[in-house]
């Protein structure tokens, strides 16, 4: 996301990463890495659950790409780490 934030800017859409480190850990982490756009924590994993990214260990987190619309509609959904376009214009054609 870092370096094609400016493909998911022209679709209009905010990304940001969810994981299960702990906040103090993030800001370590987005500086090292330099993120332009927010990291936030699931240390409970309540999150990752909820959208299924969960393993089943329930531990580990499988990348899990969504966009989720304005309206609170679930726009895009995939597995792994798609390319930037391929999610902006899914989102395009979806909206």
């Amino acid at each position: 996301m870092r370096d094609e934030i400016a493909v998911f800017d022209n679709a209009g859409i905010q990304p940001f990463g969810v994981n299960p480190a702990t906040p103090d850990s993030h800001w370590k982490y987005v500086e090292k890495m330099r993120f332009n756009f927010p990291l936030l924590s699931d240390a409970d994993r309540n999150i990752a659950r909820a959208y299924q990214a969960l393993k089943e260990d329930e531990r580990g987190i499988i990348r899990t790409v969504y966009v989720v619309s304005r309206d609170g509609r679930i726009v895009f959904a995939q597995r792994g780490a798609p390319p930037p376009a391929e999610v902006a214009a899914a989102v395009r054609g979806g909206a």
